[in-house]
């Protein structure tokens, strides 16, 4: 895998991830992860670090 290819999908899968998260704040859905109910703040965290990481990767596999 060169590393243009590498890039794009990890900022597919970043992309992914940031926009669940952004879809489990727009339609509130619980987060539960072994008993424990994780706070909305959080995934506002992880929609920020995400998408950020995602424009990264995106970024990087335009670059020669």
């Amino acid at each position: 895998m060169d590393k243009k290819t590498y890039f794009l999908t990890v900022a597919l899968v970043f992309s992914a991830i940031g926009i669940m998260h952004a879809l489990r704040l727009w339609f509130a859905w619980e987060g539960i992860i072994g008993g424990w109910m994780v706070p909305q703040w959080l995934s506002w965290v992880a929609v920020i670090v995400a998408l950020f990481l995602a424009w990264q990767g995106f970024s990087f596999s335009k670059k020669r």
